[in-house]
This record gives C-alpha cells, sequence and structure tokens, in this order.
C-alpha cells in the first residue's frame, strides 16, 4: 500500500503562474495570525526569546516587588505620606527616566549591533586557519607575542565605552536637579507649601536624588548586557540589591523611626548594590574604556538617545500629568491612585521582558541583514506578547481585591482602588502590546518614528487629562492613561502594518529555488 501511495505522488517544480501566485505580497501584518499554535513552541527562536526574556522576567519583577514592598510599608505610615512618596517617585521618573530609558534602549541596540559584527569579523574563514596554526607561528616571535595578546585581551567595543561616560554625566546631572529643584518642581506637581504632603515629599526626593547617578549608570551597564542577550546578570544583580531594600526598609522606617526618610536611604543603598555588582562582572567581560577617548562614539548615541529623549519625555509629561491631576483630588484619592499605578506599572512593564528579547533578537538579525529572522521574530514577539497581556489581565483581576489590602487598610483607600481595578486589569493586554512594538521599533533602530509617533500620541492625551479630570475626577485620569495606552498601540500597528521605514522588506514574499509542487495522480 505504499508503495501505491508513493507511486501515486509526484514532485515538481512550481510553474510560472504558480510561483507568481506564491510570490504575491500578502498584507504585511498576515505573518501575525500565522503559526499561532507555535506561539509557545520551544523551537529554536522559542528557546532564543525564552533565554533572553525569561531572566529579564524575573530581574523586571524583582524592581517592581521591591517598590511594592516600600509602597506597603509606607502605605502602613498613613495616606498622606504615601501620596507625598507617589509624588515623588513620580517626580523622580520625571526627571531620571527622562534620559534613562533612551541611554538603556539605545545602548542595548547599538551594543547587540556591535556585538553581531565583532563576531562575523572575528570568525576565522576556513582557508586562513592553517595559516594562523602554531606551525605557521614557529620561527616568528613577533606573531607569537601578538597571537597571544590578543588572545588575552578583553574586546573593547565604543558602545559600551560610550553608554558608561554619557551614564556618569548624565547621574550627576540629575542628582543636581534633584536636590536643588525640588520645591519647585513639588509646586509645579501640586504639592504646594500648605499641602500635608509637602515636607515628607521634599524629604524623601532630595534623599533619592542621592541614587541618580547609581540608577543611570546601573541602567547603562544593564543595556551593554543585554545588548549581549545576557539578562542572567542584570537579574542576580537586581535581586541582590532588592534584597537590600527589603531588609533596611522595616529597620530604618519603623525601628529607627525615620518614616519616608528611610525608605529613600533603603532605595539609594540598594541601587549603588547594583551599580558595583553589575560594574565588577563588566568590568571582568571588556574593556570599560577605550585606550583614546576619541574612539568613543558618543554622536551616534547622542542623535539616536536625542530621539528617544523627545519620546520619553512625551510620554513622561503624559504620565506625570495624570498624577498631577490625580493630587489635585486630594490625598485619599491620591493614596488610591498610587497603589493601583504601582500595580499597574508593574504588570505592564513585565511586558518589556518580551519587548528586550525582540530587541535584542532583531537587532543582531538586522546587523546581518537577515530579514527573516527579523520576520518571523517579530511575529512571534506579539504573539506571546498578547497572551502574556491576557494572563495578567485575568490574574489580576482575581486576585486585586484582595491584594489591595496589603498596601492599605483605609476604608475610603481601599475604595478608591477598587473603583479602579477595572482599568488596572483590562488594559493589560494593550499594555502588554504596546512595549512589545517599542522594543520592535528599537531593534529596527527605528528611533525617529518612535519619537515622533509618540508626540502625536501624547498631545491628545494631554489635552484630556487636562480637561476632563475637572469634571469626571479620578476616574478620568484613568481613562486618560487608557487612551495614551491604546493610541501607542494603534501607531506601532500602523507602522508595520503599511511596511513603512525599517519594514519595508514585509511586503517581499520571494519563494526560494528549492520550492517544489506536490501532484498527486
Amino acid at each position: 500500500m505504499m508503495k501505491s501511495l508513493a507511486g501515486s505522488l509526484s514532485l515538481r517544480s512550481p510553474s510560472e503562474a504558480e510561483r507568481s501566485l506564491m510570490n504575491k505580497p500578502g498584507h504585511p501584518l498576515s505573518g501575525l495570525f500565522e503559526n499561532l499554535r507555535n506561539v509557545a513552541k520551544l523551537d529554536e527562536l522559542g528557546l532564543e526569546i525564552a533565554v533572553i526574556a525569561l531572566p529579564a522576567l524575573l530581574a523586571l519583577a524583582s524592581d517592581p516587588l521591591a517598590s511594592l514592598v516600600d509602597t506597603a510599608f509606607i502605605g502602613h505610615l498613613g495616606p498622606v505620606e504615601l501620596g507625598a512618596v507617589g509624588v515623588s517617585i513620580s517626580v523622580f521618573n520625571l526627571v531620571s527616566k527622562m534620559f534613562n530609558l533612551p541611554l538603556l534602549n539605545v545602548t542595548t541596540s547599538f551594543v547587540a549591533e556591535d556585538a553581531s559584527e565583532k563576531t562575523v569579523v572575528t570568525e576565522t574563514p576556513v582557508e586562513l586557519k592553517g595559516l594562523l596554526s602554531m606551525e605557521a607561528l614557529n620561527g616568528n616571535e613577533e606573531l607569537q607575542r601578538e597571537a597571544v595578546i590578543t588572545s588575552n585581551e578583553k574586546p573593547c567595543l565604543p558602545s559600551v565605552s560610550s553608554a558608561l561616560v554619557l551614564g556618569t554625566l548624565l547621574g550627576l546631572g540629575e542628582a543636581f536637579i534633584l536636590t536643588f529643584f525640588a520645591g519647585p518642581i513639588l509646586t509645579a506637581m501640586g504639592v504646594n507649601a500648605s499641602s500635608p504632603m509637602r515636607v515628607p515629599a521634599t524629604q524623601f526626593l532630595m534623599l533619592k536624588a542621592v541614587g541618580a547617578p547609581a540608577v543611570v549608570v546601573a541602567l547603562a551597564i544593564q543595556g551593554v548586557f543585554r545588548g549581549f542577550k545576557d539578562t542572567k546578570t542584570p537579574l542576580y544583580a537586581q535581586m541582590a540589591g532588592n534584597l537590600v531594600n527589603i531588609v533596611l526598609d522595616p529597620i530604618l522606617i519603623f525601628t529607627l523611626k525615620l518614616g519616608v526618610s528611610g525608605a529613600a536611604i533603603a532605595t539609594v543603598t540598594s541601587q549603588y548594590v547594583i551599580m558595583v555588582l553589575l560594574l565588577w562582572v563588566l568590568a571582568k567581560k571588556v574593556t570599560l574604556l577605550p585606550p583614546n577617548m576619541e574612539d568613543l562614539r558618543l554622536s551616534r548615541f547622542l542623535k539616536s538617545g536625542g530621539y528617544l529623549l523627545v519620546r520619553t519625555i512625551a510620554i513622561l509629561l503624559v504620565m506625570t500629568l495624570a498624577t498631577s491631576m490625580a493630587a489635585r483630588q486630594g490625598a485619599i484619592p491620591m493614596a488610591g491612585h498610587q497603589i493601583c499605578l504601582q500595580i499597574w506599572l508593574a504588570a505592564s512593564l513585565l511586558s518589556d521582558s518580551i519587548a528586550l528579547a525582540g530587541q535584542a533578537i532583531i537587532a543582531s538579525a538586522f546587523a546581518k541583514f537577515n530579514y527573516k529572522r527579523v520576520k518571523e521574530a517579530s511575529f512571534r514577539i506579539l504573539q506571546i506578547g498578547f497572551c502574556f497581556g491576557v494572563f495578567v489581565a485575568v490574574l489580576l483581576g482575581v486576585t486585586m481585591p484582595a491584594f489591595s489590602r496589603v498596601f492599605s487598610t483605609d476604608a475610603d483607600v481601599l475604595s478608591i482602588i477598587k473603583g479602579l481595578i477595572p482599568f488596572v486589569a483590562l488594559t493589560q493586554p494593550v499594555n502588554s502590546l504596546a512595549f512589545v512594538f517599542d522594543g520592535l521599533h528599537y531593534g529596527a533602530s527605528d528611533f525617529a518614528y518612535a519619537a515622533y509617533s509618540m508626540i502625536l500620541v501624547a498631545v491628545p492625551s494631554a489635552v484630556f487629562l487636562l480637561i476632563v479630570p475637572h469634571f469626571w475626577g479620578l476616574m478620568a485620569v484613568w481613562m486618560g492613561l487608557t487612551l495614551i495606552m491604546g493610541l501607542r498601540l494603534a501607531v506601532g500597528f500602523w507602522r508595520i502594518g503599511t511596511a513603512s521605514g525599517p519594514w519595508t522588506f514585509l511586503t517581499n514574499n520571494d519563494v526560494e529555488n528549492d520550492v517544489f509542487v506536490i501532484e498527486q495522480d
């Protein structure tokens, strides 16, 4: 029977009409719905995504969890202290992340590209291996010395050194701004001199400013390791630092009765622990600074980082505006908003681990002009991101009503949280895909589009937040947050769906020469 079956089938090359049909370009987003059953398959691509994303997921989870621990401890001091810290954290994020996130994402892409190019350059062609054998080096002492030096030298990547230099300068600048302009910034946030939140907010912000250099340098180094597709090292350092933070929190806040100042000191201490550990490991792998400072590629960083700086300013201004409008509702609504915002951001940012895997893989593939790999990785990452967002939405919807009591026992605060749970949970799939699209843009070095599209998204969202909360209160603040995330998702789909910019290759469906058509007699 097998022989009969085999005899009924034959292989032939496709005709011109068939080849033309197979070459007919499909919609650029059609790949999003292909191979859906393989979304969790651990094939070669799936394993690479998992190896990068899972440690990054744990690292990203550990940082928000440490922040949630801070929030839980501070929440037991009272709603005024909790609201004050919420405003201070928002201010710190505005000044700090305004520069940190561009540096982190640019570093990841550039290091991934440099590492890929270095791998290609340093691969020895088969024809030259015999020439570089020890037999060929015998009798030539100069070549022997050069071979030993080359084998022992740590690589020197300009992108690594540039990131460290810029990180140090930015960190010092941020510390200066947060220390000497804390008062005016808090006033602009709606926490004026007569507010009960003013004193604790100022104390927390000025102490937290001391850790700004550590935060920026540590993030720059994390970007380096991410570019190397090594997310385990940042995970270990992050866990060690967060453990220090969790241990110091109750001691400084309650035992030594330092209140919000104790929480800030614990956080700053943990940040310097993380920086020192990462710097120590990196120094073993690469040369931190080049022999000549002229070898730095600062202009490349500044150009691409400038685009992302504009983008980050746009999104952070909207997020800060949301916090400011929430603060104007009073201490109780602000406390409930802060708890929900921390949970919302913590859950959403977990998707960044998936985006990170996509960014590193896609940047490496683009550097090698491997567009097939770019396409496969992009759509697999989007599929995984959506599934992850749905999972987080269900998890938050089920657990958040009981989980919120960890942060506050105040009945009024809990009532505020209960009303915001639908926003926190149901927006997670949208948030997850929005973050994943960011990773795709960065991996493709599509920094200009990332900047301009964010400005386009931020304007209507900011207008909404400036007007509607005056009428609908805190609910309108969360409607504004939902609006900006939805628009971010829309511009991500538009870029790939129109196959514009670096994604023009998505319209090319060339069939390889080894394609055959199976005929049945």
